[in-house]
């Protein structure tokens, strides 16, 4: 569940965290002083300007880049480790630690030229030796292979060489192995000299020996778990040195801390807010808000019998979620136009296709014979023709087990999205006589869960980079855990042979419509399989202080004012300050000493965040 900025993995790693306020920061709030009360974060810099942002998603769950799912950990990520090449905000390759590439006339074998005279934060020289080691790491081992297994499981052979070549075998042509080892949405090379130590240890190794040995745009100097990550800018970074000398990502409990530590000038930049936050500050002096293309969906999952890829049976989950009748009549019993509407203020398009927006060359849309819209009596007719008959107290009865359709609907505690429409949801389900039991849990938890299967329906959100076949590939078989529960990538236990032929043939589709098509075949699969029912593709909204930093926002917008998806490696390489604080600092607020409480009266005395309808004014 990677989210936001352009990931492509689960929030799990992805998600938005936009739950309401709590208790101290609504009195912070709507008291006499107006309050915000900033994270423990890191000691400002006394020497230079610092850009300050919100880390991204549900924050960093490792920092170990072969386990690691969050957002803010694929964003730091981005930050500190290199990758062969990387999109421009129009999706061409581009060159990073490869300053070339070849392909043979059979479009098997790719050849990398490495930059030469590049060196590790710690001194020793980037070779083609690391990236090969690297990924041969990941075809490897299967816990190296945990996050990003699928973007190598077309790999024959990777040598190195020499020194400034990296060669690379494929079983068959891979259309697109340009995006395969790019920032935040692809695999980072780490340096073989530090991690070669840790592969014995490499399913509990955490990465915290600071500072990182990396290379990147920025080093990571150091970092407090659900705090901050405190980076230093790299002056001889190959792609051109950050404009600011330091960057703080901060974690915060709630999207409304951090939107209200923007508007007193602590935060630069808060990306993936949600639609109420974004239309109540927009048009505010000194604010900038910008829309960007949505690359995610939100969707629920229905655990449809959850298996290891050895076939063994796990968890548990409620065995009529194994009846396609029933996931069809509950996908049929979810209104998307409504949560459209009503959870994202119009700044969402209902779900269709598996794959987002932000990747219309490969856009779908099911059949008119395939296409499930809202219809409560349709859905109760599909569950009495399979024989589900409803008990006096109008919850139906599974047939075969005779256990009543009681539902666990597991939510992100810390996103608000998820806490509405979960709401709709169990109300839209009782009208069909399924009885839906919330169960707001972390996301730990919550990925714990699903990692062994049980639950019986989750929520989650996963985003797209500019090529969809890290999103593509949670739904194959390979994606599924060990009998223990680990080393696994799938979000709902999916597993279909004819999808994995279509997932193995696309990867050799140069052709763009060719390719669309058989990735119209792989969404049809999807679509009609409701293991993942595709609620719908919220734009990504963020809010800058224009008056602050310029240039976060990467590319150019179209007629409508609508970005390109953004991904953190360009946003924070291309911000530089506005202006230049005497004595260091951005501008960007108050130096914030580390475990010091910071106290910032808002300008204009109390501030209101409007709120969305709570569950009881709802229509």
């Amino acid at each position: 569940m990677r989210h936001s900025t352009a990931n492509p993995h689960r929030p799990k790693g992805a998600r938005r965290s936009a739950s309401g306020l709590s208790a101290l920061a609504a009195a912070a709030l709507f008291g006499a002083g107006s309050l915000t009360f900033a994270p423990a974060a890191a000691a400002a810099t006394s020497q230079g300007t610092t850009l300050k942002v919100a880390m991204t998603g549900i924050g960093v769950d490792t920092l170990n880049p072969f386990l690691a799912y969050f957002a803010g950990s694929l964003s730091v990520f981005g930050s500190i480790y290199p990758t062969l090449d990387q999109m421009s905000p129009t999706g061409q390759a581009e060159p990073y630690l490869a300053q070339s590439w070849t392909t043979s006339a059979d479009k098997l074998t790719w050849t990398f030229k490495i930059h030469q005279g590049l060196k590790w934060s710690d001194g020793q020289p980037i070779t083609a030796a690391d990236a090969a080691w690297t990924f041969n790491l990941i075809m490897s081992n299967p816990t190296a292979a945990t996050a990003n297994g699928s973007l190598v499981s077309n790999f024959k052979s990777v040598t190195a060489p020499n020194a400034s070549t990296l060669v690379i075998t494929t079983k068959t042509p891979q259309a697109n192995m340009l995006a395969v080892s790019i920032p935040v949405n692809g695999i980072p090379i780490v340096p073989e000299h530090i991690w070669k130590s840790h592969v014995a240890d490499l399913s509990t190794y955490r990465n915290n020996s600071f500072p990182i040995v990396g290379y990147g745009p920025w080093q990571l100097t150091s970092y407090q778990t659900d705090q901050y990550a405190e980076f230093n800018a790299n002056k001889s970074f190959v792609l051109g040195a950050p404009k600011f000398d330091h960057m703080v990502m901060e974690s915060y409990k709630t999207t409304d801390a951090a939107v209200a530590a923007l508007r007193s000038g602590q935060l630069d930049y808060v990306g993936g807010v949600d639609a109420t936050q974004y239309k109540s500050l927009k048009g505010q002096s000194g604010i900038g808000t910008d829309q960007e293309v949505g690359n995610l969906w939100n969707a629920v999952e229905i655990n449809a019998g959850a298996k290891s890829r050895t076939g063994k049976a796990m968890g548990n989950g409620n065995p009529a979620l194994t009846d396609p009748a029933v996931r069809t009549a509950i996908a049929t019993a979810i209104d998307k136009d409504a949560l459209v509407a009503k959870v994202e203020d119009g700044l969402a398009l209902p779900g269709v296709g598996y794959l987002p927006p932000s990747l219309p060359q490969f856009a779908w849309t099911p059949s008119v014979q395939q296409k499930l819209t809202f219809d409560l009596a349709k859905a109760n007719q599909i569950l009495d023709t399979a024989g589900y008959t409803k008990g006096a107290d109008g919850i139906r009865v599974d047939s075969k087990t005779k256990q009543p359709l009681d539902l666990r609907l597991g939510i992100h505690s810390d996103t608000a999205s998820d806490t509405e429409i979960s709401t709709y949801v169990a109300g839209w389900l009782q009208e069909i006589g399924i009885k839906v039991t919330i169960d707001s849990m972390s996301s730990t938890k919550l990925n714990s869960d699903l990692a062994v299967g049980d639950w019986d329906m989750l929520m989650d959100s996963w985003s797209s980079g500019p090529d969809p076949s890290y999103l593509l590939g949670i739904q194959t078989c390979g994606a599924l855990p060990e009998d223990n529960g680990t080393n696994g990538n799938t979000d709902s236990f999916f597993c279909d042979p004819a999808y994995d032929t279509l997932y193995n043939t696309q990867q050799s589709e140069f052709d763009t419509a060719q390719r669309a098509a058989t990735l119209g075949q792989m969404q049809s699969i999807l679509y009609q399989a409701n293991s993942d029912i595709v609620l719908y593709y919220p734009d990504t909204l963020d809010l800058v202080r224009t008056d602050q930093v310029s240039g976060i926002e990467v590319g150019s917008a179209n007629s409508s004012g609508v970005y390109p998806a953004q991904v953190s490696f360009n946003q924070y390489l291309d911000a530089a300050p506005v202006t230049k604080a005497k004595g260091g600092g951005s501008g960007s607020g108050l130096a914030i000493g580390l475990g010091v409480l910071v106290v910032v009266v808002l300008a204009g005395g109390v501030v209101v965040l409007r709120r969305r309808k709570t569950a009881d004014e709802r229509e």
